[in-house]
């Protein structure tokens, strides 16, 4: 065999082995689409959770605007006649210091004891309509002194009752529901010589509705 020859066969068999060692290189390779899939499904996961989020977050929030607007739908009806009410609170005052303004002794007469009668009625039904709008009057004579529903006016002393006690009203107080209206001014029992009550020194008070 000539060396042409030879180098013609070993050429030929070269490019025999060729595509049988192809199939077995591209075997070893890692399939090229599951990295891209795996990537998709983490993508597609962590938006469905960020959505979920969202809409909590939204149904959540529309609860709190929804109990909001009860809580304001409930206070406007109870409270819508604060305004009104403390001006009616004047009219109640003039009638009871009408009533204590008489002498005891001109309230036996027949002419007066029907007028007292007649402002007596009229303070009653006054009284009873506040009731029913949940008004209610504060003489706490007795009570010990709350700066929540009370103004200290002044101290008395030799009271005969603990300090902070309150042991004069000079105007009553009154409260709408659970909020106070006017606060009741009074007087409150003086503690030993020269140690005011603690109470009576915050007893100042701001109208609140």
């Amino acid at each position: 065999m000539s060396k042409k020859d030879q180098e013609n066969a070993e050429k030929t068999a070269e490019e025999a082995q060729t595509p049988a060692d192809q199939p077995e290189a591209q075997n070893d390779a890692p399939p090229e689409g599951e990295p891209a899939a795996e990537d998709a499904t983490a993508a597609l996961a962590e938006e469905v959770a960020t959505l979920k989020d969202r809409l909590m977050r939204a149904v959540a929030e529309a609860e709190n605007v929804r109990r909001r607007g009860e809580r304001e739908r409930a206070d406007a009806a109870a409270y819508a006649i604060s305004n009104f009410a403390r001006d009616m609170l004047t009219i109640s005052d003039n009638l009871h210091r009408t009533i204590e303004a008489l002498p005891e002794n001109l309230r036996k007469e027949e002419t007066v004891k029907s007028f007292v009668e007649g402002v007596e009625m009229t303070d009653r039904e006054l009284i009873r309509a506040f009731e029913k709008h949940g008004i209610r009057r504060i003489e706490p004579v007795g009570e010990p002194f709350d700066h929540n529903f009370h103004q200290a006016m002044f101290e008395v002393e030799n009271s005969g009752q603990p300090p902070g006690t309150v042991v004069q009203v000079v105007q009553a107080g009154y409260v709408i529901k659970d909020r106070l209206l006017r606060p009741a001014m009074v007087g409150v029992a003086k503690g030993p010589a020269g140690e005011a009550s603690d109470d009576a020194k915050g007893g100042a008070v701001d109208e609140t509705v």
